[in-house]
Formats: C-alpha cells, sequence, structure tokens
C-alpha cells in the first residue's frame, strides 16, 4: 500500500500539487488522467522522491519514506521522452538496472530476455537504439522498467511520441506486458480518455495539481462528480449550457423547451446542463448553425451554435458540413446531466436502471 497524505508542491508560485490525499493498493492499474499542467507527472516524481515536497507525506505500507532516496524506494519510471543508452544494445540496456542491483551478468541477461521478448524486440537484442525506430526505443525503455519487478511502477504518457498505428497496437498489447507486475502498483498517467478507460482499473481524474474523482472507470463516465470530470472524461468533450427546469420540461435560452418525458427531472431550478456529442442527433426541433467540422475518417464532429449556447455533435462516418449550413438537431432529456451552478452533479442519465 502506497499513501500521499496531504501532499503539496509549488514552484515559483505555480501549484503543482494541492492537498493530494490517495491510497494506493498493490495490485491494480491506476490511470491517471489530465489535462497538460494537470499535475499527473508532479504526482508520480512525489512517489519516485524525485521532486522536493513543500509539505505533506508519502508512506509505503505505513512508513513514511518521504526522505528515503529514490534509489532506495523499489519503484521504476518510463517518461514519455524514453531515455536509453546509447553505447549499449538492446540486451544490455534492459539488463542494466539488474546488474547495477548486483545480479550477475548470465542471470541479469536472461531476465532481460524474457522481457525483452514480452515487448516484442526479441529479434533486436543485439541493436543499439540509433538503429531502432522511435516505438522501438520506448519498448526498450518499457522492458528496463518491467525487468525491475518493482513493487510500484510509474509510466508518465509512455506511448503519446508514438504514431497512431503503434499506439493502438501498444495499447492492445499493455495487459500482456504488464501481467508480470500486476502485483505491483501501476500508474499510467494520460491526457486521453479511452486510454484511461481501456487500461485502467481504477481512474484518478487530476486537474490543478488537485485529484477531482477517483473510481471505476464506467462509473467515472455514467456519474463524474463535477463538469470538469465529465468534460475530462470524454472525447470529444461533454457540451454544457445554462437552462431551467420548471412544470415537467428543461426550459433553455431563446424560448426552447425540452419535454421531461421518460426522465426523472432535478427539483424544479437553474441548472449548468450537460449532454455528450454522441447523444446529439441530426433532425429534431432545435435550430443550429455549423461552425466547423473535424472528419477522423470514421467519425466527424460537428460545431454547432444555438440560441442558448454552443454544442459538439458526433457522427459516424464522414458528414460535411460547411461553416454556416444550418441544421435541425435534437437530443433526448433522458441524456442530460444536470449540474449545480457551481458545477457539482444533481442527476445522470439512467443508464443502469437507477439515477
Amino acid at each position: 500500500m502506497l499513501e500521499m497524505r496531504n501532499v503539496n508542491r509549488a514552484v515559483d508560485g505555480e501549484v503543482h500539487l494541492d492537498g493530494i490525499d490517495f491510497t494506493f493498493e498493490a495490485g491494480k492499474f491506476y490511470t491517471i488522467l489530465g489535462r497538460t499542467g494537470a499535475g499527473k507527472t508532479s504526482l508520480m516524481r512525489a512517489l519516485m522522491g524525485l521532486m522536493p515536497l513543500d509539505g505533506g507525506q508519502v508512506l509505503l505500507d505505513g512508513t513514511d519514506i518521504t526522505a528515503v532516496p529514490v534509489w532506495e524506494r523499489k519503484m521504476a519510471m518510463v517518461y514519455q521522452q524514453f531515455i536509453n543508452y546509447p553505447h549499449l544494445d538492446v540486451l544490455d540496456n534492459v539488463a542494466f538496472p539488474l546488474r547495477r542491483q548486483g545480479v550477475g551478468k548470465a542471470e541479469a541477461r536472461r531476465r532481460a530476455r524474457e522481457f525483452i521478448d514480452l515487448v516484442g524486440l526479441g529479434d533486436l537484442i543485439d541493436r543499439r537504439p540509433a538503429q531502432l525506430s522511435g516505438g522501438q526505443q520506448q519498448r526498450v525503455a518499457l522492458a528496463r522498467a518491467l525487468v525491475k519487478e518493482a513493487r510500484t511502477l510509474m509510466l508518465d504518457e509512455p506511448l503519446v511520441n508514438l504514431d497512431y498505428k503503434l499506439r493502438e497496437q501498444l495499447r492492445e498489447q499493455f495487459p500482456k506486458i504488464v501481467e508480470r507486475n500486476r502485483d505491483s502498483i501501476i500508474l499510467y498517467a494520460t491526457t486521453e480518455p479511452r486510454e484511461a478507460m481501456q487500461l485502467g482499473d481504477e481512474i484518478i481524474v487530476m486537474h490543478q495539481g488537485r485529484i477531482l474523482d477517483a473510481g471505476r472507470p464506467d462509473e467515472m463516465f455514467l456519474r463524474p462528480r463535477n463538469i470538469t470530470v465529465a468534460e475530462l472524461m470524454g472525447e470529444p468533450p461533454i457540451s454544457s449550457f445554462r437552462g431551467e427546469v420548471s412544470e415537467g420540461a428543461v426550459h433553455l435560452a431563446g424560448g426552447l423547451r425540452i419535454e421531461g418525458a421518460g426522465r426523472t427531472l432535478p427539483a424544479p431550478g437553474e441548472y449548468l446542463i450537460g449532454i455528450r456529442p454522441e447523444d446529439v442527433q441530426l433532425g429534431g426541433d432545435l435550430a443550429a448553425r455549423v461552425t466547423m467540422s473535424e472528419i477522423s475518417g470514421s467519425e466527424t464532429v460537428t460545431h454547432l451554435i444555438l440560441p442558448f449556447g454552443e454544442l459538439l455533435m458526433l457522427s459516424q462516418g464522414v458528414s460535411v458540413h460547411e461553416p454556416d449550413d444550418r441544421l435541425n438537431i435534437g437530443f433526448a432529456a433522458a441524456d442530460l446531466f444536470f449540474f449545480s451552478l457551481d458545477g457539482d452533479l444533481v442527476s445522470a442519465p439512467d443508464r443502469e436502471g437507477q439515477d
């Protein structure tokens, strides 16, 4: 068990970590989700002992290790900028941390080969980093971290600098790659919600140096604690606008009304309302103006303006909409999230038979 108790860190007035309290359990894979600058790397560096703290404690199995040097913490870390030793071949790069621990050369190489095979580089053990592609070099760095079989393994956006195809390939392989470390605590930082939900047993959402929420991926997506978590848990993100609940309906600016049929609406009053892009459909009673379309090939994200605010609409396939095109769109009250004006969740769509 690894604990952070009221951990704080600021540099030149910029907050990196703000009162972090969290307990990491052995045998769990945690994905840390947040935008660039949210504090993900700082949290990992604090756990590793690579960053001085302004306050708080890091404890391992109840023992305070805040002042313990990094080389005594039995932790391993892989950075988004992979680091390999240019004068060593793949085999010796991966065996290097074992040799530093005093493991004999033959045994270190034997164990290194296991993890090199695990990341799919078994036929490249004699090559040096300069002879490898970027993706291959990142896998060498990953194998070198895995071979330590550390109690805590931290992965700081390890796939971010790889091309899309290789990223997808490694995401699929990741459960197998980290299987040998599944009794350890594994932390994986990412800015991508899909990656966080695909890989993690539990998601930790960070924003401005704070942990906003943590839990199972499905629970976090269906019932985000607040509007910021809801925005971070979707790609493209949830759209939000103000509205009022009264007389069994949702009332929006411009005299628009969404009937509450099939949904138990929250108490009458004013709310911040959210709708996910995949729940916005072509055809309906709401007149919208297109500002931009983003086509990814398999999906199209259309940016819309309506009297009550801006919306994103996610469509499958290619949907060609030019700026200033006029569309009729719609969405159901059953798909709406209701947040207080302070941003806290009040009511979510009933996806699992409960609200």
